[in-house]
């Protein structure tokens, strides 16, 4: 069974950075795509960064423009990890932050490219 939990969310000021893991169990990722997706209330979950896998150049990194600048999504296929270092952070990135896996090396920015969900994990700014 694949599992797929987040870690590393919690309450920063606006200008303040956080780290989120999220650790894969059941399967291994290092040759499939994984993705960060976020939810705030009353709103459609909506794609942030996705680390792509080419088998000629390695991993590849996308963003939403959004966060484009200052969101780094990294992955660490020997723990079977993939992180989003979040900077600069804005009220408006308040949300719960969900790591997403894929069966395939490209994913996308829809929700339905993804197979596995983690469970989410808080993130809240604040002014």
């Amino acid at each position: 069974q694949v599992q797929l939990v987040e870690s590393g969310g919690g309450l920063v000021q606006a200008g303040g950075s956080l780290r989120l893991s999220c650790t894969a169990s059941g399967r291994t990722f290092s040759s499939a795509a994984m993705g960060w997706f976020r939810q705030a209330p009353g709103k459609e979950r909506e794609f942030v960064a996705r680390s792509a896998v080419s088998t000629w150049s390695g991993a590849s990194a996308y963003y939403a423009d959004s966060v484009k600048g200052r969101f780094t999504i990294s992955r660490d296929n020997a723990k079977n990890t993939v992180y989003l270092q979040m900077n600069s952070l804005k009220p408006e990135d308040t949300a719960v932050y969900y790591c997403a896996a894929t069966e395939d090396r490209v994913g996308g920015i829809d929700v339905r490219s993804y197979h596995y969900w983690g469970q989410g994990t808080q993130v809240t700014v604040s002014s």
